[in-house]
C-alpha cells in the first residue's frame, strides 16, 4: 500500500499532543500587539485543542503520521 502524504499546510498549523489531541496556536498574535491588553496577550499564548468532531476527523486524515 502506498505511503499517505501529509498535507504540509495543515502540518504547519496543527500538531498532535501526546494524548492524541489535535492542538493549534491561537490567532491574533502576529502584529499590532501594543494596543492589546496584557491579559489578552497572556491568553493568546496558550494553545487550544480542536473540539469539533468533524474537524478532528478531517485533520487526522490530513496528518497521518
Amino acid at each position: 500500500m502506498p505511503r499517505l502524504k501529509t498535507k504540509k499546510g495543515v502540518a504547519k498549523r496543527f500538531w498532535r499532543s501526546k494524548k492524541g489531541k489535535i492542538m493549534h496556536a491561537v490567532c491574533g498574535k502576529g502584529h499590532l500587539l501594543s494596543n492589546k491588553k496584557t491579559q489578552r496577550l497572556r491568553r493568546l499564548r496558550r494553545k487550544k485543542t480542536v473540539e469539533n468532531e468533524g474537524q478532528k476527523k478531517y485533520l487526522k486524515r490530513m496528518l497521518p503520521y
